[in-house]
């Protein structure tokens, strides 16, 4: 397949942008290439698209469920139970809202960590999407549990050999305080020998911490450290009560951080320490959480709320500039996970958007970045590619008001299921 994209704005310069398969195959003017699709650039521009560093794209179905509450209560008293009667036809329809919702703001990588992996899979793999997807692992310290959560995610492991090239296999301990260290040694050896993701949950709270130092006698990442668990292939999400030394530790030991600024917010969780992992050259992705806690999946958004955070709470409104947080959900996202994507360049992977210019929010254009930063939200991009392959055009995706009526009465169900019980 191929598409050519016409005198489209790149780099502040009118263009042309020939795709070939899935790579970008040339970029510049006037482009003399037929190609099978060709779409008209004038008044857009070409960006790369999004990737969410840390989601769990099937609550999407619990939007608006549990609201307004403290992180531990809301998690034992409401998410968990009402989890417990999920399937994984639930867990399908669930993640195909979220895959339309991501996809019509111009993500096209989430990093995903929720139960019946087979059925998020299926969901990004038919979308269109790429995804690093966890096999979800809690024990809560029960040998018995942990053996079966090994079973599972052993089997796991062998039946999706020959996934899609687009979704990588990930590990998924939820926690320090939901995964034996039995279990936690297990993940960093399973993990090391096949070369995986290791995708955790971590100091999002100050309770997190101080039954870290009653449980334990250490602080999360000086647990994690004594488990040998630190290292560059493990993501650690939220990472919002750290020490100066916990810091020190994520830097030598390469450690990628994920930040959830409209999460943390709204579950008061705590500020994050953008400005010291700066100074350590920590690398930093974006994510949004999941809809339970945020309510949305558009990283627009996202960007926004993480710099006016940053600013505020260090009272320095030059700290996070546009460019740098546009980075940490585009380039940033795609070096921690090994992705050829993040740019708009000849010979990688052709996943980008293309931003309507003629969209209220983005006029005028003084500075293209500070617009969608601090302006924008989903409804400016107007076309999303992933993979070489258009997943919306016109803001139209395919069959999308059939997964959104599919989505309404799976929630209901759900809803009913658990008044019942």
């Amino acid at each position: 397949m191929s598409i050519l994209i016409r005198n489209v704005l790149h780099e502040n310069k009118k263009v042309d942008v020939y795709i070939e398969g899935n790579r970008f195959k040339h970029i510049g003017p006037d482009l003399a290439i037929p190609a099978e699709t060709v779409l008209e650039g004038h008044n857009k521009a070409i960006l790369p698209s999004f990737h969410n560093g840390h989601t769990h794209a099937a609550m999407t179905l619990l939007r608006g469920y549990a609201d307004d509450m403290e992180l531990h209560t809301w998690l034992n008293d409401h998410i968990w139970p009402l989890e417990a009667a999920l399937t994984e036809d639930d867990v399908y329809v669930g993640s195909k809202l979220a895959c339309l919702e991501m996809i019509k703001s111009g993500t096209t990588f989430f990093n995903d960590m929720y139960w019946h992996f087979d059925s998020t899979a299926r969901a990004a793999q038919e979308m269109g999407m790429r995804a690093a997807i966890s096999s979800v692992f809690i024990d809560f310290f029960d040998k018995e549990v942990a053996q079966k959560r090994w079973e599972d995610c052993r089997q796991l492991f062998e039946k999706n050999q020959d996934l899609n090239s687009r979704i990588q296999f990930a590990l998924g301990p939820h926690a320090i305080y939901s995964v034996s260290k039995e279990s936690l040694i297990k993940v960093k050896e399973f993990a090391e020998y096949y070369d995986l993701v290791i995708h955790i949950h971590l100091s999002e709270s100050k309770r997190e911490v101080h039954d870290a130092m009653e449980c334990f006698g250490q602080t999360p990442v000086e647990y994690l450290d004594s488990l040998e668990l630190l290292g560059p292939n493990l993501c650690c999400c939220h990472a919002l009560w750290l020490t100066e030394k916990e810091m020190d530790l994520l830097a030598e030991h390469d450690v990628k951080v994920i930040h959830n600024p409209v999460s943390n917010l709204k579950l008061c969780s705590g500020r994050f320490p953008y400005e010291q992992y700066l100074q350590r050259q920590i690398k930093i992705g974006l994510g949004t959480d999941g809809c339970s806690s945020n309510n949305n999946l558009d990283m627009l958004e996202e960007m926004k709320f993480a710099t006016l955070a940053a600013k505020d709470f260090y009272s320095n409104p030059t700290l996070m500039p546009a460019t740098e947080i546009f980075q940490t959900a585009t380039s940033n996202g795609a070096e921690i996970f090994g992705l050829e994507t993040g740019y708009i360049e000849e010979g990688r992977l052709a996943d980008c958007i293309l931003v309507d210019l003629t969209h209220p929010q983005l006029v005028p254009n003084h500075n293209l970045i500070s617009n969608l930063v601090y302006s924008a939200n989903g409804d400016c991009v107007s076309t999303t590619i992933c993979n070489g392959k258009i997943l919306m055009d016109n803001r139209q995706v395919q069959g999308e008001k059939e997964i959104i009526r599919q989505a309404q009465e799976t929630a209901n169900s759900l809803i009913d299921k658990k008044s019942i019980n």
